[in-house]
């Protein structure tokens, strides 16, 4: 890709092939067995799972990298609240781990996303519901888990990135993109294991042509075909600087304008895609490895010249930790929105056909004691 400069990321290294790369099979093959394994004794009831005392709702997907899961989180968790839900947000964290407040950038991220809401970032996903029950939680909303099966949830929505249905992008020479377990792909399950959804979430479907998008329902309809597919897109929302200080922008000021771009996330080319739908030129892209922790010298070399540094939200969290020098004023965090495109209502449903909880009827109880 023009102007692009890959940094540390698997993926691209994967999806290129060669011998060391498909050295990988026989590593892959064994994980994949393993996770059918795994995945058969939950099915049969071997392995436990244990219930928390409210609903779980799961955002999660079948491989590893980015879909969208976290401005879905976002969208569902306004949309719980606005409907009378009291939902706290449970990720898993690639920093401290903690309760609202603590040093996980993740927790960060939700936190200037979703204000006051309850939001726990921890390994240990039983644990981290208790947790946010004890804060006030009355439903957790649960990110990135649908593997994570030792705690029972309510409803999984799974989530397909359009873009790169099964984990890895096609390569740059053409050709279909490779399908395989981690660590030769990125699937961390088989697409059978979709079937276990309530719903599944085909993201960013605006940057793909319809007759892909056709291809790709066509492929869950065969993998799980009694689940609900929807339809989600990203859509760009706001333009602001990373620091205080500087004037926030419209978004129709990037037409025609050269940019610079700076990621750490799953899927950069979808970042890319977006800043170039709004008629900006993309002159370079810095795409350094998912979760990357930034140092300063990371962006050194786009000191050249006085183009817009375009990040994510997800990346601001991290950047804003640095000293970045003269850089500072020239970056601005480009924040993306999640849409229902298609089943917004089906949504509306499964969320409605969720159980009370214990939490929820005991404080309904005491409610109807108060003014009995």
């Amino acid at each position: 890709m023009p102007g692009s400069e890959h940094r540390g990321r698997p993926e691209d290294l994967l999806a290129k092939g060669g011998l060391l790369v498909e050295l990988l099979r026989a590593p892959a093959a064994l994980f994949g067995a393993v996770a059918r394994t795994r995945g058969l004794l939950y099915d049969r009831g071997l392995l436990p799972s244990v219930r928390a005392e409210v609903p779980v709702v799961c955002i999660g997907n079948i491989t590893a990298g980015g879909t969208g899961k976290t401005p879905m989180v976002v969208w569902l968790a306004r949309k719980l609240e606005a409907s009378g839900h009291r939902p706290g947000v449970l990720s898993r964290g690639y920093g401290k781990a903690g309760v609202s407040g603590d040093e996980s950038d993740e927790a960060r991220l939700y936190g200037e996303l979703l204000g006051d809401l309850p939001r726990v970032a921890v390994a240990d996903r039983i644990l981290g519901a208790a947790r946010l029950v004890e804060h006030g939680a009355g439903l957790v909303l649960m990110d990135d888990g649908f593997q994570h099966r030792r705690l029972a949830r309510d409803l999984d929505l799974v989530l397909v990135d359009a873009t790169r249905p099964w984990g890895l992008p096609r390569p740059e020479r053409g050709g279909a993109a490779v399908r395989a377990f981690l660590p030769r792909g990125l699937l961390r399950e088989s697409p059978a294991a979709l079937g276990r959804a309530g719903a599944i979430v085909i993201t960013r479907s605006d940057q793909v042509t319809q007759a892909e998008l056709a291809d790709l329902e066509l492929e869950l309809a065969a993998a799980a075909p009694a689940v609900p597919r929807l339809l989600a897109i990203t859509a760009p929302s706001s333009l602001v600087p990373l620091f205080a200080g500087e004037p926030t922008l419209n978004l129709d000021q990037l037409a025609g304008l050269p940019v610079q771009l700076c990621s750490a996330i799953g899927n950069p080319a979808s970042f890319e895609a977006v800043v170039e739908s709004l008629g900006a030129t993309v002159a370079l892209h810095r795409r350094f490895a998912d979760h990357h922790e930034f140092q300063p010298g990371d962006l050194a070399d786009l000191s050249d010249g006085d183009a817009l540094i375009l990040v994510t939200a997800k990346d601001a969290v991290k950047l804003r930790k640095l000293d970045l020098g003269d850089l500072a004023p020239r970056i601005y965090v480009l924040s993306i929105e999640f849409q229902m495109a298609r089943g917004e209502e089906t949504i509306d449903k499964l969320i409605g056909q969720l159980p009370e909880g214990r939490v929820n009827l005991q404080l309904a109880n005491l409610h109807e004691g108060l003014h009995g």
